[in-house]
């Protein structure tokens, strides 16, 4: 992508190529590689079914994000809270299923884009695709990634000082152990190979919901709970920048990012495969979500902490649910969070391999295993560095969801439907495409203004490396 060339015009799938995607414009026999506008796509497999792509997209939608939304729920109030939690959820995937009829048309006029920046640079241009898009979606991959490797730190504090309450390891020590982790997993060579670990992390978003459920529910009927209020800031400048901040973090928690990514590991034909895999995931996500955020405020009120679960640590260091129960939600959270962290790495990925691979060896090969075992790795340093550095998720959150998914998630589709399909201006579908891309790019700006505040009102007490 941004070479300006034509989109090649074949696709073959064929068992000289094991079972990987090889769009070919001269001739060259490719091992393991996509050749899409004359940049490659290493290591990707096109041999998912609807299924794969319902793991895939689970992970990257029902992630530890959602254990904030009591948080963002107590900055919006019941009414408001569970209005923009139905709207979120209705509009993404309302929003995810243009993207994947918009990928299926250009496949069946035999240009089968790959990535998010190959549709942007195909239907807005290249410069959208280069100067927009591109840069967008890597700032949120790797942001996501980043979290991860936070949020994994995290979990593992939370699980030493419950086994040892006066242990002296800081939260940094952590996040490094967790990256050293999400390292290993980072060297599975491409996206489909992780279809087996994101039914695993399927699996652990459900059992850590429920834990996060069960234990607000267990903690609202405890006597030693602190008293619920569900009051909003009484300044009325805090709450409106409050609601804007809430928006942002509930858009992060919907957010994608990586939707042509995944539907590019569906085999072909690929017409119908997204949608039933987008009918699993927002299964789970009501499942989830819902359940966790309704339970969490109602337990905690607007004391709801960024993470829930560290509302169920006192400040005197009780515990409000059993240690053996608290200790085995963040193990479900701290192993889902690999893998979390391993699916946001593949654009990331897949751009450094693109420069440094050669087509013409197999991807097993020395030539093309040394520089992916050496930029992986190198990713994962940084994005653990950072997280180390830099320990307050909480805004990182509300940044990334303002910044990069209300516009990529949330705009982007209804705009690449309407120039794609043309529907009428006179026609339902058209409006409300409309419609939803000037709301939510209103609701990206007036949140990104909300989130950069709020990270100059904390600045105050940010701190390289902080024990947080």
């Amino acid at each position: 992508m941004g070479t300006g060339a034509a989109p090649p015009t074949s696709m073959a799938v064929d068992g000289s190529t094991n079972g990987f995607v090889c769009y070919c414009t001269n001739g060259a026999h490719l091992h393991g590689f996509f050749l899409v506008s004359e940049t490659l796509l290493c290591g990707q497999t096109a041999a998912g079914s609807w299924l794969h792509c319902g793991y895939h997209l689970t992970t990257s939608i029902v992630a530890p994000a959602l254990l904030s939304l009591p948080f963002a729920f107590a900055s919006l109030g019941w009414v408001p809270g569970v209005l923009f939690l139905v709207i979120g959820a209705a509009v993404t995937f309302y929003s995810y299923n243009l993207l994947s009829l918009v990928l299926e048309h250009h496949a069946q006029l035999g240009r089968r884009q790959l990535r998010f920046r190959d549709m942007a640079h195909d239907i807005l241009g290249p410069r959208w695709g280069r100067f927009y898009i591109g840069p967008i979606q890597f700032s949120v991959c790797f942001g996501a990634v980043i979290g991860a490797a936070l949020l994994g730190g995290q979990s593992m504090k939370s699980i030493y000082l419950i086994a040892r309450p006066d242990g002296m390891m800081k939260l940094y020590e952590f996040v490094v152990i967790f990256g050293a982790f999400m390292l290993i997993l980072a060297q599975i060579p491409s996206f489909h190979s992780l279809r087996h670990i994101n039914l695993i992390s399927l699996m652990l978003c459900l059992a850590y919901s429920a834990c996060a459920t069960a234990g607000s529910i267990h903690a609202g009927h405890s006597s030693t709970a602190p008293p619920r209020d569900y009051s909003l800031p009484s300044d009325s400048q805090d709450r409106v920048f409050g609601v804007f901040n809430a928006i942002a973090i509930v858009a992060t928690t919907f957010g994608n990012g990586i939707i042509p990514e995944i539907q590019a590991t569906a085999a072909p034909p690929v017409t119908g495969k997204m949608f039933k895999g987008l009918c699993l995931c927002y299964t789970i996500v009501v499942m989830t979500f819902f359940s966790v955020a309704i339970s969490g405020y109602w337990a905690f009120g607007n004391r709801a902490q960024g993470s829930i679960t560290a509302n169920f640590i006192l400040q005197d260091g009780s515990i409000l649910v059993p240690k053996w129960f608290l200790m085995m939600t963040n193990v479900f959270v701290l192993l889902q969070l690999a893998a979390v962290g391993v699916v946001y790495l593949q654009p990331t990925n897949e751009v450094l391999e693109g420069l440094f691979a050669d087509p013409t060896k197999d991807q097993y090969s020395t030539r093309n295993v040394v520089p992916r075992l050496i930029f992986r790795s190198l990713s994962i340093v940084i994005a653990t560095l950072i997280a180390a550095m830099l320990p307050f998720f909480g805004d990182l959150n509300a940044v990334i969801g303002a910044f990069g998914f209300l516009p990529l998630d949330f705009t982007v589709p209804s705009v690449l439907y309407n120039i794609t399909f043309k529907p009428s201006r006179r026609s339902f579908i058209f409006w409300l495409n409309v419609a939803i891309a000037a709301v939510f790019s209103m609701l990206a700006v007036l949140g990104s203004i909300s989130a950069v505040r709020q990270v100059i009102l904390d600045a105050k007490t940010y701190k390289l490396f902080a024990n947080v």
